[in-house]
């Protein structure tokens, strides 16, 4: 089997990892959940962590074939549509992403004129659907419980498994979004688990837990059912579903969580200018007096 060559970037304000993941025979590679830098205050944003990943590619001679998404994103803005325009390749994340875009269409009320078909995406990958890198071969395994539309992507001896599994001593990925589902995400690990021992899984985040001081970006599938505290090969469904609902309720909404949504489920573009010009991101508000 063909091993494919992973590098890491590290976003310190989102605590997230992405990959630049190449065919050493070819030089070809897919990028894998990229990061816009935003600066919610004054609702600027900039591609300094987009344009590390740029110079590497272009440092080291790469050909860009994907740029993909696990799911659509609650922590931080993508950067897929900057990277394809400086780097070419097509984007691509699982076909449920319709389902995201019909929840958090009505959620943000983004009317008519936003489709969702997943047409903002070059290709939506069902359950299985293979690809290639290069020489590498790939494969589509969705993976969803967090979101509807979690995409692990299995490349070689490699997987990327977005924010379904963390390292083992940080556990899962919460539940508590529209569509997730701890019972779903239990059924997801499961076809993790089922991976090859051997093979190397790589993080979208971390977060440092407590004892830890380095953050950690990779681990293997038998260290998850061996080691993962929260879900391994020995937990049962109703353990988990047990313990993930109650350690999901009150959860705070992550950071960015409106901006991010309302972007990455345009595959990483802002919402449509309006009269003036401008773009605009909205915040839905609960409570108080919408006349006062």
């Amino acid at each position: 089997m063909l091993k494919p060559d992973v590098e890491h970037f590290f976003d310190t304000d989102t605590n997230t990892f992405t990959y630049i993941v190449t065919c050493p025979e070819t030089k070809h590679c897919a990028i894998i959940d990229s990061v816009a830098d935003f600066d919610q205050p004054d609702g600027r944003v900039r591609y300094d962590s987009a344009d590390r990943v740029i110079a590497r590619i272009q440092e080291r001679g790469l050909v860009v074939e994907w740029v993909l998404e696990s799911h659509v994103h609650a922590d931080h803005l993508s950067a897929a549509p900057y990277l394809r325009r400086a780097l070419g390749g097509k984007m691509g994340i699982g076909e449920e992403i319709i389902s995201v875009q019909d929840i958090f269409g009505k959620v943000f009320n983004a009317g008519p004129d936003f489709p969702r078909d997943g047409r903002q995406f070059d290709r939506l990958f069902g359950d299985g659907d293979t690809f290639t890198i290069g020489k590498l071969e790939a494969r589509a395994l969705h993976t969803p419980g967090h979101t509807p539309a979690c995409m692990s992507y299995v490349i070689g001896d490699a997987v990327f498994v977005g924010d379904t599994l963390f390292m083992p001593d940080f556990g899962t990925a919460r539940c508590d979004f529209p569509g997730g589902s701890a019972e779903t995400l239990y059924d997801s690990a499961q076809k993790l688990f089922a991976l090859p021992g051997e093979t190397r899984m790589f993080m979208c985040h971390d977060y440092l837990p407590d004892g830890r001081t380095e953050f950690c970006h990779q681990t293997t599938v038998a260290e998850q059912r061996t080691k993962n505290y929260q879900l391994n090969a020995e937990t049962s469904r109703e353990e988990f579903v047990a313990m993930r609902n109650a350690r999901d309720e009150g959860n705070a909404a992550p950071r960015l969580l409106y901006p991010s949504v309302q972007v990455n489920m345009r595959a990483g573009h802002m919402p449509e200018s309006e009269d003036n010009g401008r773009s605009y991101l909205k915040i839905p508000l609960t409570g108080g007096d919408s006349n006062a």
